[in-house]
């Protein structure tokens, strides 16, 4: 794991609302708003704050898992937002995000439980 604490990408717009976003090594991707702004062609940024929420949490509850010496076979999680207009503007207004994760492998019952509760 590496210990840096910067990162670069770069957007440009393609058309309409379509934008390039590049990760450099590691490639890039488009997003597009639903219409009727855009036509859809990708993920919207509001969905790509959604997928970061969620996978931030899953990296940091293994994190904390295998530093206690414990893994998970499987870690999944299903991810659900509300945008809303907040002062004239579109918000996202919440995420929700519901892990699951077996814990068969988890060898103590307090952490077992932790995880569960998580």
């Amino acid at each position: 794991m590496s210990d840096s604490r910067t990162f670069s990408l770069s957007l440009e717009l393609l058309e309409n609302y379509v934008f390039k976003i590049d990760f450099g090594d590691f490639g890039y991707i488009l997003t597009d708003e639903p219409e009727p702004l855009g036509q859809g062609e990708g993920p919207n940024p509001a969905r790509l704050v959604g997928a970061a929420v969620a996978n931030c949490l899953c990296a940091s509850l293994l994190f904390a898992l295998r530093k206690k010496k414990q893994n998970l076979e499987t870690i999944t999680a299903q991810v659900s937002g509300e945008l809303d207009r907040v002062d004239g503007f579109w918000r996202i207004v919440s995420i929700n995000v519901e892990i699951q994760a077996d814990t068969r492998a988890i060898e103590t019952a307090e952490l077992k439980q932790a995880v569960e509760q998580f």
